[in-house]
Order: C-alpha cells, then structure tokens, then sequence
C-alpha cells in the first residue's frame, strides 16, 4: 500500500536514501522502486536487494557494470551522506548490506519519548475506510462464533485509525427477512398484547427465536401467517413494524454489554437500514444489462461461476445477495469510502468475491484490486474444542460469548489469588486486573496466529504466564514499571534532561526492535494481518529480558539511559496492547 512518509519508518527512510542511489548508479533507468528487507544474518540491519534485478536490466548497455556484484558496489558509492548509516558492505551478487548509527537509533527512540508514539505512527494514503465486523443476527446472542469477526474487526479498525484512516466501524447485524415474521407471530401468539404493555418476560429471545422455527417447521398453517406477516413488516404495517422495533432494541442492550466488557466501539447499520435503497440499485444495475431471468428469480451472472447472484427472489423478495450490493453501492456512494473491508468467516470467501465481481462489472469498482476504492474480505478459520470440532458445549450447544468472557475472568482471578497477589490489592485493583488479564488472553490466543488458520480454544494455554501468551506480555510490561518504580527517578524528568544510549550490543538490539514498530504496523495494515504486531510484540519482550539479564538497570553507571530504554519499550508496549485491544496493566 502506498504511504506517506513516516518520521519513525525506517525502512521508508532507507528507500528515500537507496532512491537517490539508484538514479545516481543508473539515470536511464526511471522509476525504479528500491527493495529494502530486513537483515535475516549478521550482515548488517537491513539490506538492498536492486542489483540482480537492475544488471538483468542494463546488461551490455552498461560496460562499467560487468556483474551485479559491480551494480551493488555502485549502489553502495552513491550512497548520500547521512548519519543514519553507520556502515556499509556488499555481499555475494550484490547485496548492500546497512548497519545503521547507534546514535542515530538512539536519537529517534529519545525523539519518540519526548514527542509520542504516535510520530511513529505509518501515515497511509487513502482518507476513509469502512470495517464490517461482528455482524450478529438480532433475538440471537453473541457467540463464540461472533468473537474472531470481532476482535479481529475492532484490531484492524484500530491499527487503520493509528495510521491516519478515518474508520467507520460497522455492524451490519441481522436484522431483517423471514425469520422475523416467524417470530413476531410467535410472540402475537402467546402474549397477544406484548407490544401494547411491553411487560411479558421476552428477554429470552433466543428461546423464542428457536421455538418459532420449530413451530414453523412443524405446523403449516402457522408458517403461512408468519409468511403473512413478513409481507406486513416489509410493507410497514405500524402493528409489526413496532414489534421488530422492540425486539431489535432488546438485542441491541445485550449486544451493546458484551462490547463494553470487550471495550469494543461499533455503529450499527444492519440489513433493514439499506433496504430503501434496494429499488434503485437493481435499477441501475438492470440499466447495465447485469440481471437476467432465471427460474422464476432475478439474477446476475458472474464469470468463472456456475451459480449466478439472486438479487430478486420469485416470489419477489430479496436476500442477502441484494442486501450486500445495495450496502456496498451505499458504501461508495454515500460514505465515500476508500477501502471497504468484511471480517467475517472463511466460509463466506465465495459469496463475497461475487458480490465484488458484480460491482466490477457495474463499474462501481475499478478491475483491478491495487486501485481504490477497494474491497477486501479478511476471512479467517474456526474455533475448534479439544475434539477437533467447533468450539460449543457438552450439550453441543454454542457456547455464549458472556459465558466465555466469564469463565476467562474467574480463571485469572483464581490465578492471582493463588499467587498471592490479591493481598497487595483492593478487591476492586483485583477484579480490574483479572478482567485485563482474563480478557486479554482471549483476544491475544484469537490474534497470535494467521487469522487464516483454525485455532483451539484452550483456558489452560491462553492463561499460561510463559510463552507466546498475554499473560505473560502483560507480566513483562508490568516488571518494565516496576523497575522504573523501584528506580525512585521521576522518568518525565529524564526524558527532559536525560540523554540514551545503545552502547551495549543488547541495547543496540533492543533499540533497533524499537525502531521497526512502524514498519510493522504497516505491514499489518497492508495485509490485514494482526498476528504480526502479537509476534513483533512477544520478540520485543524477548529482547527486553535478554537486556535485562546483561544490563543492570538500577545503580549502574548507565542508569539514566537504560531507564530512558525500558520507558521507550513500555511506550510500544503499550500501544501493541492497544492496538490488540488489550488493556495494560502496570502490576502482576
């Protein structure tokens, strides 16, 4: 994805000095794009992978480069000057290899200390995005089903919105279509004046939902009324339209307390609200030739697929095939969105690449996927038991979200408890950090991995206080406090009047693991993938114990720097917790 430049991207500030290398090696050579990695050996920091690729292109027209090992070594001379670069050399076919200026490093981190995180922040360069995600049915609760659509949604809206996005964070829900006349003639059955009195106890609405399909299934002439009374609702029958009010509201209050324990912030806009606009997309779409008749239903044809999109049904009604092209067409038009982006399950990939394929051929889109606007789906894989199955109950029932968040707070509660730490706090300081803790290690075992792949939901590993957890994250952040505590310094002061340095090699690499937390980021954005901010993250904590272990901190002759190093690595620390969604806590 294209950027904008970022004080705290180093690898964007390479490519700048490897750009003006480039056209001073090879000027008939315009546009040349510098590839820039990162130093997998010890070679250097980074490296500069062009010369292969530019001698393939020069070969014989540029008798001064006989091999791309000559093209690296010219790279490496039309280096600008710039304290950035400490050293640099050429290795193999050309590789030009960077160790970067300790001071220079140093620098940037103190810089970031005094200014904040957020100069380190990727700028990107598009203006507004929209994430679909969580996206519940209404009368059915939020379930272990919902939660990877909504951590990964909500880590994805916050790493866009750190990078300078404007996000509009959507919750398309379920809130219209068959199943509602079902239930709502359900409920007109056993509590005749429900909607008038508002008094019955229909809280359990899930309980319903399930007894309204049964009855529907079952009994004929019941489904025939509740067909009826679809026909009432979409046509605005005041009776019914109140009805589906009150049910949506009460979903709505169960949904909106499972967000705020996940410190989830989410704007609905479900299924009913682009339902106006259905008519004059299909009309549009109609105008372009895309819908043509098929068995009775209305249809749009997609290359390369064997079943075409429904837009109209035969009896006449739409679907989610309409409901998903006339939110997109809403998406583009009316939110001007750049980038459009669902987080829902794997299982969805097909449907959603034939809603886009339809809007290409409508020309909402632009044909290819690097141009915006744009859309995406993040697909991601399942929660599985210890079976190997879907995650649910021993009743094989799914398992409720509220349920699990619960379950995850009392382990961490117990586990503090057991550890002795709840005689150093108030009842209240324990039931926060549990929370933090219990809550955290959810999302970060749901994040750590590719979203792609399957997971198994385990307690026992998401809580273990070793290893890639968030128990133990969070305990390493906590020992980074206390050590500044233990210090007696007043660390504002330091940064004001304090001075770092890297001149041990496990500050230096400390430093330098600082250094790439944009980059990193960027790469998140681009692939959408969270699980590299957990692995940058559980890396950075690795680095910080192996300069512990070797640096003494209080006392030593480098106090104030290494307590300049530990409050820089808390500050990123903190801000990956953020970003994952994951509440910091500063005692363990």
């Amino acid at each position: 994805m294209p950027a904008e430049q970022s004080v705290g991207n180093v690898k964007q500030l390479l490519e700048q000095l490897f750009n003006k290398s480039l056209n001073a090696t090879v000027p008939n050579q315009p546009d040349l794009i510098p590839s820039i990695a990162s130093c997998t050996g010890n070679f250097g920091d980074y490296q500069c992978n062009n010369a292969m690729g530019l001698f393939g292109k020069i070969k014989g027209t540029m008798p001064e480069f006989r091999n791309p090992r000559s093209v690296g070594e010219a790279i490496m001379r039309n280096l600008p000057e710039t304290e950035m670069i400490e050293s640099c050399s050429v290795a193999g076919p050309g590789f030009v290899n960077v160790v970067l200026s300790r001071t220079w490093l140093a620098k940037r981190i103190q810089k970031m200390l005094t200014e904040g995180i957020e100069t380190w922040a990727p700028k990107l360069s598009i203006n507004r995005a929209i994430v679909d995600f969580s996206s519940p049915n209404i009368a059915k609760e939020l379930h272990v089903g919902h939660l990877r659509s909504t951590i990964i949604g909500d880590t994805v809206a916050k790493i866009l919105e750190f990078s300078g996005v404007e996000v509009l964070r959507r919750n398309h829900v379920g809130d219209w279509g068959t199943q509602f006349g079902k239930l709502i003639e359900f409920l007109f059955e056993h509590f005749p004046r429900w909607v008038d009195e508002n008094d019955i106890p229909i809280e359990d609405l899930q309980a319903f939902y399930k007894e309204s399909e049964k009855r529907s299934a079952d009994d004929a002439i019941f489904k025939e009324k509740a067909q009826k009374a679809v026909v009432l609702l979409q046509g605005g029958e005041p009776k019914y339209l109140k009805a589906w009010s009150q049910i949506c509201e009460i979903s709505r209050r169960e949904f909106q307390n499972v967000y705020e324990r996940l410190g989830v912030h989410i704007e609905e806009k479900g299924e009913s609200f682009y339902n106006p606009y259905i008519p004059s997309v299909l009309e549009g779409l109609n105008n372009e030739g895309l819908i043509t008749e098929s068995k009775g239903a209305q249809v749009i044809k997609i290359e390369g697929k064997r079943i075409p999109l429904i837009v109209v049904k035969r009896d006449g009604g739409f679907n989610y095939d309409t409901t998903d092209l006339a939110a997109l067409w809403y998406r583009l038009n009316e939110e001007k969105a750049d980038w459009i982006i669902y987080v829902t399950d794997a299982g969805q990939r097909e449907h959603f690449e034939m809603v886009f394929h339809a809007a290409k051929q409508a020309g909402w889109l632009p044909r290819e996927n690097n141009e915006y606007p744009k859309v995406t789906h993040v697909g991601f894989g399942l929660v599985l038991g210890e079976d190997g199955k879907r995650f649910c109950t021993r009743s094989s029932e799914v398992v409720r979200l509220v349920d699990l968040l619960d379950e995850a707070k009392n382990r961490s509660k117990h586990a503090l408890i057991q550890r002795g730490k709840d005689s150093e706090w108030t009842e209240e300081e324990l039931d926060q950090t549990a929370e933090a803790v219990g809550y955290g290690a959810v999302k970060f075992f749901d994040l750590r991995d590719n979203r792609n792949t399957n997971y198994t939901f385990n307690f026992d590993q998401m809580l273990q206080d070793k290893g890639k957890t968030a128990v133990y994250l969070l305990y390493s952040h906590a020992r980074i406090c206390s050590i500044i505590r233990k210090s007696g310094k007043n660390i504002e002061e330091l940064k004001k009047g304090g001075v770092l340095a890297l001149d041990h090699a496990d500050e230096r690499t400390l430093g330098l693991h600082l250094l790439q937390f944009s980059e990193i980021v960027e790469e998140a954005c681009t692939n959408l993938l969270p699980n590299v901010i957990c692995e940058y993250l559980y890396g950075l904590s690795e680095d910080f114990t192996q300069f512990y272990t070797n640096c003494k901190v209080n006392g030593s002759a480098e106090e104030t720097s290494r307590l300049l190093l530990c409050e820089a690595t808390a500050t990123v620390m903190r801000k990956c917790f953020e970003l994952l969604g994951i509440t910091a806590v500063y005692k363990l």
